[in-house]
């Protein structure tokens, strides 16, 4: 773990932090001096990434066990945000749902209407509730997990490519009205990880080919430091290159 204490005395909201990528970037971002506000839907998974933050020097993190589909709960998180910290400093917009690997005509409806809230209506909840309190942060910064399949949409990846590509196109439209701001917004193309979402969408692939959360996780947590000055980018882990959205 990182010894870069980056993130000292910052508030960072982390969603889909019990596993996967969003577990991984908790902890480092806890590990870098952040105070940690852990949304998921599973507590074990909460309890665990809590245990991480504090063996690696971090503080306690606070936990929020919350299905993210609840919209009024999204508004509530941002009321006790405010009222405990009365900013935020970093926004990881992390939870997502592949949907299924499908010819687009044989998805049932309620599965595509869950994926594409979970992977565009979620983040604009997320962005309605918190925008104001990322700019009465001095550096308010937000990254959405996004995908090459954004731009790729290969066949049969027509619903998980819809998502991230409206999530994307979404970001870029949010920079542009936080230009004359101090919030920067971003999205981060991790590439493929070994993530359970991953092993559902390529089963017969072997894990230990892929980079592991943790390898991924910091250049992630790297985009809500005060130092990272880019808007409207997307940031290839693999690469470490950004382009605009």
């Amino acid at each position: 773990m990182t010894a870069i204490r980056d993130l000292e005395g910052r508030v960072v909201l982390v969603t889909g932090a019990s596993r996967g990528i969003g577990y991984a970037a908790g902890k480092h971002a806890g590990a870098r001096g952040a105070h940690v506000i852990a949304v998921a839907r599973t507590v074990g998974g909460l309890e665990a990434l809590d245990d991480d933050i504090r063996a690696a020097g971090g503080e306690a993190a606070t936990l929020v066990p919350l299905d993210l589909l609840d919209y009024a709960g999204i508004d509530r998180l941002g009321g006790a945000v405010f009222e405990r910290w009365g900013r935020l400093d970093g926004l990881l917009g992390n939870a997502g749902d592949l949907g299924v690997i499908s010819p687009l005509s044989h998805i049932k409806p309620d599965v595509f209407e869950r994926a594409l809230a979970l992977n565009v209506t979620v983040n604009y909840r997320l962005v309605r509730s918190f925008e104001t309190l990322l700019r009465q942060s001095d550096a308010g910064r937000a990254a959405f997990v996004s995908s090459g399949a954004a731009r790729s949409a290969r066949a049969y990846w027509g619903l998980y490519a819809a998502g991230k590509a409206a999530l994307e196109a979404m970001v870029k439209s949010w920079a542009a009205e936080l230009a004359n701001t101090r919030v920067k917004a971003n999205a981060f193309d991790p590439g493929p990880v070994r993530t359970k979402m991953r092993a559902r969408a390529v089963p017969g692939e072997d894990p230990e080919t892929l980079p592991h959360p943790d390898e991924i996780a910091p250049k992630l947590v790297d985009m809500i430091a005060p130092a990272f000055a880019e808007t409207g980018k997307l940031v290839e882990a693999r690469t470490g290159a950004s382009r605009d959205l």
